[in-house]
């Protein structure tokens, strides 16, 4: 193909079409044209590039389509608006549709908790096969309250909160799985009944709970609220209702994958209050009222604002503009 010659051929049309998308106020008759004049400056645009390639007439065409492009959609919020959007209607809204898969999460870890400490704290065949006794007694003795002084401040903090962090958004990134929360529940639950028996047995236990309350309230909700995300995502593609599979599981994982930003912030607030109030020598009503404090304030969010968001219409997807155009589904 003459690139030249075509260009000669065509210009006078993308020149109009520039012309076109310059105008930000068009009359219906001017709209027209300029969808006409896309479409067919699109077809054009791709017959540049797939026989010549790269070229400055090519490039001039580009600029006048994009131009027209940008006037069919329209300019996107701000970030700074697109921020308080998210933080005032998308993410509440998100937390809210899985408040009671939460506390179905919660109990289910308490459960499992108080099963092994209670088998733990009554078969004594079972809890020597914990370890060597002189070991668990330094962990009931020592480790467990120095373990909360070992490092400093700053880099305590930082070092739970990245990996409870990480663990929050395993939750939710392998949720579609099935198996990988239930594992990570149990786990967790687990490792609290073992550590809560440990304590008990050296007669301990009220250190166990003194040093977990201030931070473990707000840390542990976070990790429930993230399993419960990756098992609604799971879900949303177990029964997707109306929807075809794929829509509910793009629709939802969207949606609820926007809850690790949520967790990371929340777990940073609990990595702040392990690193720098757990330790303090204060009255303990003093430290466990601060971490009391924070769960209120998260639950609040969660439970008030998103009530709000979601009588309002919102799921916690994304908009229309950055997610695509639904297809019409049929009930």
């Amino acid at each position: 193909m003459d690139l030249d010659a075509y260009a000669a051929a065509h210009g006078a049309e993308w020149d109009r079409l520039a012309q076109l998308a310059r105008n930000r106020r068009p009359t219906g008759a001017e709209a027209d044209e300029l969808i006409e004049r896309y479409q067919t400056g699109a077809s054009q645009l791709a017959t540049i590039r797939t026989t010549v390639g790269g070229s400055a007439q090519g490039e001039h065409l580009s600029l006048g389509l994009w131009r027209a492009r940008l006037l069919f959609t329209g300019v996107r919020r701000n970030p700074l608006q697109a921020l308080t959007m998210f933080a005032a209607v998308q993410l509440p809204a998100a937390l809210y549709r899985i408040r009671w898969v939460t506390l179905a999460v919660a109990l289910v870890t308490v459960a499992i908790a108080a099963a092994y400490f209670v088998w733990l704290s009554t078969d004594a065949r079972a809890f020597a096969a914990l370890g060597v006794p002189s070991d668990l007694e330094q962990y009931a003795k020592e480790d467990f309250v120095g373990y909360y002084s070992e490092y400093s401040e700053a880099g305590f903090a930082a070092q739970v909160w990245t990996n409870n962090a990480w663990i929050a958004a395993q939750c939710v990134m392998f949720g579609i799985l099935g198996l990988w929360v239930p594992y990570v529940v149990f786990q967790n639950a687990q490792g609290l009944g073992i550590s809560a028996a440990v304590m008990n047995h050296f007669d301990r236990l009220d250190q166990f709970f003194l040093y977990i309350a201030p931070h473990g309230q707000l840390e542990l909700y976070a990790i429930f609220l993230a399993a419960a995300a990756g098992l609604m995502i799971f879900w949303s593609w177990i029964a997707p209702g109306a929807r075809t599979r794929a829509q509910a599981l793009a629709q939802d994982g969207r949606a609820f994958f926007t809850i690790v930003i949520g967790m990371v912030v929340a777990l940073l607030v609990s990595g702040i209050i392990e690193g720098f109030v757990t330790r303090q020598d204060w009255p303990w009503p003093l430290k466990i009222g601060i971490g009391t404090i924070a769960l209120a304030a998260f639950v609040v969010y969660q439970w008030v604002v998103g009530r709000r968001a979601v009588r309002a219409g919102e799921t916690g997807d994304l908009e229309e503009f950055e997610s695509g155009a639904r297809r019409i589904v049929s009930v």
